[in-house]
């Protein structure tokens, strides 16, 4: 993506999921392996051409859930009990899902790289959950539109918007 389709994004995304969010409907009647196959495809050649390290908007507002698993990865890799890991950077979000405490995410650097890339969680390894079993999530993809330029491209092409 180059800096003049960043801007656009960043311009035009809440407005184009306000129209996404009126196509609902309609992407909803197409669920299933040929929409998934079609997301897919969108996927790859989107992210052929987006640079996330360029972007890290997911990192910079989205706290990512962190299961058990997770968090006893990351603290053995940071060399802290589980506990203090806990205490220093989860909590609790209103759904009850465990999620880091900050935004943007601790872990991210001043390049946009994550300093626990090889060790991150589970939720930002599969974001922005595009690239399978996407009919399941619509209503998720709509709401990343906001967060994410590729989200955004996908789901303007599936709806025709694009």
């Amino acid at each position: 993506m180059n800096p003049e389709e960043f801007l656009r994004w960043k311009g035009d995304r809440l407005r184009r999921q306000a129209q996404l969010r009126q196509r609902m409907p309609s992407l909803k009647k197409r669920k299933g392996p040929a929409l998934d196959q079609e997301a897919s495809a969108l996927h790859a050649a989107v992210f052929s051409r987006l640079d996330c390290l360029a972007c890290a908007q997911c990192c910079k507002t989205i706290p990512p859930m962190v299961n058990k698993t997770d968090a006893a990865r990351i603290a053995r890799h940071l060399r802290m009990s589980e506990g203090a890991f806990y205490a220093q950077y989860l909590r609790r979000d209103e759904d009850g899902d465990t999620v880091m405490n900050a935004s943007p995410c601790p872990f991210l650097e001043q390049d946009h790289r994550c300093s626990i890339y090889e060790h991150r969680p589970k939720a930002c390894r599969a974001y922005p959950h595009t690239d399978r079993d996407f009919s399941k999530n619509l209503d998720l993809h709509v709401r990343n539109v906001a967060y994410c330029p590729a989200v955004f491209q996908i789901m303007e092409r599936l709806a025709g918007l694009g």
